[in-house]
């Protein structure tokens, strides 16, 4: 895998992946940026936020459970001082369909302990807590 920056103007960089897509990050403007897209630090949360909701959805299909719909919402703090890393993360998990919460805990934790690279590196800086509700 392999990630291709290039500076646009101010904080503006163009972000492009091996797979042939890209992103536009950008700083906000009290940061002297244009906010014209996700602060890198952003990107990284919903990095964890992707990594995390494909995780689950796969599980419980694979498992043949009816799940409709995923959506996730993180909040996170980060360190005041440099590095300004993430150290709390809350993942909060909407699921829509006829599941129960033993299967959707269950993919939760195979993800947050043993599939999602992102969210088991944030990890290592952040303590990281998940809730969920089910709609049917």
């Amino acid at each position: 895998m392999e990630a291709n920056i290039k500076w646009i103007k101010e904080y503006g960089f163009l972000a492009k992946s091996t797979s042939g897509h890209a992103l536009l990050m950008d700083a906000p403007v009290a940061s002297g940026g244009n906010n014209l897209g996700p602060s890198p630090m952003e990107v990284v949360l919903m990095g964890a936020a992707g990594c995390m909701s494909y995780d689950i959805v796969n599980i419980l299909r694979k498992s043949r459970h009816d799940i409709r719909e995923c959506n996730a919402q993180l909040i996170a703090e980060q360190a005041p001082e440099a590095p300004r890393v993430f150290t709390k993360i809350e993942f909060k998990f909407t699921l829509e369909g006829k599941l129960t919460r033993e299967q959707v805990q269950k993919a939760i934790d195979l993800s947050a302990k043993k599939y999602c690279s992102v969210s088991i590196m944030l990890g290592k800086t952040a303590d990281i807590s998940f809730s969920f509700e089910i709609i049917d």
